[in-house]
């Protein structure tokens, strides 16, 4: 390993499928080491991982990375949003963490909405409309469906505060994290106890709140990792407030990230409130505001329908009428969540690669549908997109991303933009910067910028209108199991 300019820093990214590693150069961004290790999720009507499968794959990640990790003087670890993790009196799992993804919660949300106001009321309070997704109506379904684990329960975590608190031994969570459990008052920024009482959940459970820049402990020494007792640990975040991190945003600048799920969000210095429930009102990692929008259907909603075909996943062909809209685990934005994919407009001379292409547009239908929600009024409409995720260098994506938006699309050439923000958080420990101007002195967000196209409006409409036409079939529950 040749020398680094100044203290190397270690980000974490713990997604859906893995964690990864990256130790840094804080001095330039200079990545030294990397190292990535996966986890399972369970299949069927719930999502769930044991949490200390990810425990697992953070050390296994960290060994890969040798011993750069050993030399780091600070980490942070960003991670999956939404997770409930519940632990016991010992710290271990009661039972596997409940994942974003898992829609069994979607009645609780409803419920959860009408008893407690309205959707005015969870907007204005929260910042967000309650939804399947969030920790809230996975807590209720869990004290409903499974009273004797919500009992046991003596500890409430996010993934990225259970990774935390492994490293730290004290609980600790962020505000860019604790926004999106819909226990989270965005107006006071402190934990809800009218929320708290109605879903019977102790406030006492929770981890405390660490502010932007705050160091959230100390690498502890009762543990396996290749890290030096005393190693700075940063307060992390959840994954898209990291990965804004690691694109060292500024307000208005629009960001589609395509992964598992779906998102669209920006910077902004409002606090969000979208009685809709189309934009979460998340904070930032900072101190301003993140207003998010995700669909549950992206990429691997995608390869999925690619696989069905039997297609490479970029073997697209245009002309199509075909309309697919490739809600495969339900849906969030648009809001079905007992939603299953849906094929309109079939022909006899309908090729292959036209579905695989009406899939793509269907996906992306979705995300540019929140997108003007999500932006503020003032925001540059010309500026280019950012296009990141496991999807944007898909030449198919981008493609369909540019027709569809009728925007310039820019792809920063830097990978893993969440663990990158991370790093940039930890390094913000150690030298007091705002960790959003270290990823800009890194220079994260450079990457070709693709032409603005005229947009395709035809099939937006088309799109718009059998979504439409369709609802009360895709609101309907189907039994697939």
């Amino acid at each position: 390993m040749s020398a680094a300019e100044g203290p190397l820093v270690v980000g974490v990214d713990s997604s859906t499928q893995s964690t990864k590693a990256l130790v840094v150069d804080a001095a330039t961004g200079r990545v030294v080491a990397t190292g990535q290790a996966p986890h399972t999720v369970s299949s069927g009507a719930g999502r769930e991982s044991d949490p200390r499968q990810w425990w697992d794959a953070l050390c296994e990640a960290l060994r890969q990375c040798g011993e750069a990790a050993h030399e780091a003087a600070a980490v942070s670890v960003g991670g999956q949003q939404h997770g409930l993790v519940t632990l016991d009196e010992r710290g271990e799992p009661v039972r596997p963490a409940l994942l974003w993804n898992d829609v069994r919660s979607a009645p609780q949300a409803r419920r959860l909405t009408e008893e407690l106001g309205g959707a005015k009321f969870w907007a204005e309070r929260t910042g967000s409309v309650p939804a399947a997704s969030f920790t809230v109506t996975k807590w209720a379904w869990l004290a409903e469906h499974e009273p004797e684990a919500a009992r046991a329960t003596k500890a409430v975590r996010l993934p990225h505060d259970y990774l935390t608190e492994r490293l730290t031994g004290q609980g600790t969570t962020d505000r860019g994290d604790a926004s999106g459990t819909g226990w989270w008052a965005s107006g006071t920024e402190a934990y809800d106890e009218e929320i708290l009482a109605h879903v019977g959940l102790d406030p006492a459970l929770l981890p405390r709140v660490v502010r932007p820049g705050e160091v959230a402990g100390t690498v502890r020494d009762s543990h396996d990792l290749p890290f030096s007792k005393g190693t700075l640990v940063a307060p992390g975040t959840g994954d898209n407030a990291a990965a804004a991190l690691g694109l060292g945003l500024r307000p208005g600048m629009p960001v589609m990230s395509l992964g598992t799920s779906g998102t669209v969000y920006a910077v902004s210095r409002r606090r969000p409130a979208d009685p809709s429930g189309t934009v979460a009102g998340f904070a930032d990692a900072r101190g301003d505001w993140l207003p998010l929008a995700c669909t549950l259907n992206c990429t691997l909603a995608v390869d999925r329908v690619a696989t069905l075909l039997g297609l490479d996943r970029e073997a697209v062909e245009p002309g199509t009428a075909v309309t697919l809209l490739p809600f495969l685990d339900g849906e969030r934005t648009p809001n079905l969540p007992n939603a299953s994919g849906l094929l309109h407009g079939l022909r006899h001379d309908t090729t292959p690669g036209q579905l695989l292409q009406a899939a793509y547009d269907g996906a992306v239908h979705s995300l540019l549908g929140a997108l003007d929600l999500v932006l503020d009024q003032d925001a540059d409409p010309s500026a280019p997109l950012l296009l990141i995720g496991g999807g944007a260098r898909g030449a198919a994506w981008q493609q369909t991303v540019r027709r569809l938006s009728g925007r310039p699309v820019q792809v920063p050439e830097a990978k893993e933009l969440v663990a990158l923000g991370a790093a940039a958080q930890a390094a913000g420990v150690l030298t007091g910067e705002d960790p959003a101007a270290v990823a800009r002195r890194w220079n994260t967000a450079a990457g070709p910028v693709l032409d603005a196209v005229e947009r395709d409006e035809e099939t937006l409409a088309r799109i718009a209108g059998v979504l439409s036409d369709a609802a009360p079939l895709l609101e309907r529950p189907t039994d697939t199991h």
